[in-house]
């Protein structure tokens, strides 16, 4: 592990994003291609073979992306107190300075434990989160316990655009 420690990485530091390039009449996000990601899983079942099935991008199982994997990470873990514990630990790594430093942590991803609404704890949980980091919620998919895989859920969208699972 890199023990050096830095202010943390680039999410906290990223510049404002823009819309179009200059003497461009179309978005740049049109245009570019989609960012590979690598699937980081924070605990055991937190989906992230399934998520790299639906979603596209490079399945690292519970271990840092190794050579050749794309360094764009997606923690992933699922809305019970077990794994927002795991997940606010492994942000913490990255805040620190302490991930490889070729990774960078791009967002995390909550898989519902559960259907339903969150308990309120768990959701403030949550909400704390998103304040530090980008977060993208999947549903519960009952499919996806029948191994139906298929398109990612509507509710997903923007999770979708970002891995470039939508087409």
């Amino acid at each position: 592990m890199h023990t050096g420690m830095r202010q943390g990485p680039e999410i906290w530091l990223r510049p404002p994003v823009t819309g179009t390039d200059p003497g461009s009449a179309e978005p740049a996000h049109d245009r570019a291609a989609p960012r590979r990601f690598s699937w980081v899983g924070t605990h055991g079942g937190a989906g992230v073979s399934t998520l790299a099935a639906v979603y596209g991008g490079h399945d690292s199982g519970r271990a840092w992306p190794g050579a050749g994997a794309p360094p764009s990470v997606l923690l992933v873990a699922r809305t019970h107190a077990a794994g927002l514990d795991t997940l606010a630990g492994a942000v913490e790594v990255f805040r620190r300075g302490q991930a490889p430093p070729e990774l960078d942590l791009d967002a995390v991803v909550l898989v519902a434990d559960a259907p339903g609404r969150l308990p309120r704890p768990l959701a403030q949980r949550v909400k704390a989160l998103e304040s530090v980091i980008d977060v993208y919620r999947v549903p519960w998919v009952p499919a996806w316990r029948l191994g139906e895989l298929g398109r990612p859920p509507r509710e997903t969208e923007a999770l979708a655009r970002l891995t470039g699972a939508v087409r």
